[in-house]
């Protein structure tokens, strides 16, 4: 591990690398890999319920529930899948957080998750509102269909730079 200190400030990731939790998470045989497969899991969740919901606004397929009810279906799936992948993604984080604030795919797949989740509120504050009122059959309206896509390209985009963090 090299902990020389760069502009991020490394005390704090050097402290939270070599405490108890770090440790045991990469000395343990099992910790590490049962972490590593319920942050999957949490991602899959989130994501698959995302883009479930991102293709119908895109209109990709001959929508089968209203935007809404498709909504209120997803949100708890994706929420659980919220809930599941952040506390498990902290918890990989504290195996080697010296290096990971330094490589670069980290560090886009944090931005992109950042931007994602922008997304996200801005769809919610703005066209989302008024999703009651889109039928079956409506095509969402051009601000829908962007978030939509922006919102595929973004979660996709996070999952490809997340997978890459150990080839960089």
């Amino acid at each position: 591990m090299d902990h020389d200190q760069g502009p991020v400030g490394s005390g704090w990731l050097v402290a939270l690398e070599t405490s108890g939790l770090g440790d045991a998470m990469r000395q343990s045989v099992w910790l590490y890999p049962l972490v590593e497969v319920l942050h999957i899991l949490g991602f899959a969740l989130l994501v698959g319920s995302i883009l479930a919901f991102d293709l119908r606004l895109l209109g990709v397929r001959a929508p089968l529930l209203p935007a809404e009810a498709l909504a209120r279906l997803l949100l708890p799936v994706a929420v659980t899948g919220f809930a599941l992948a952040v506390p498990t993604g902290l918890l990989l984080f504290t195996t080697e957080a010296t290096s990971l604030v330094r490589n670069g795919m980290f560090l886009a797949k944090m931005a992109l998750l950042a931007l994602a989740l922008v997304n996200i509120v801005l769809f919610h504050k703005g066209a989302g509102r008024r999703m009651a009122a889109w039928g079956v059959a409506d095509r969402p309206p051009p601000a829908a269909r962007f978030a939509g896509a922006a919102s595929l390209g973004l979660w996709v985009a996070v999952l490809v730079c997340g997978r890459l963090i150990a080839y960089v």
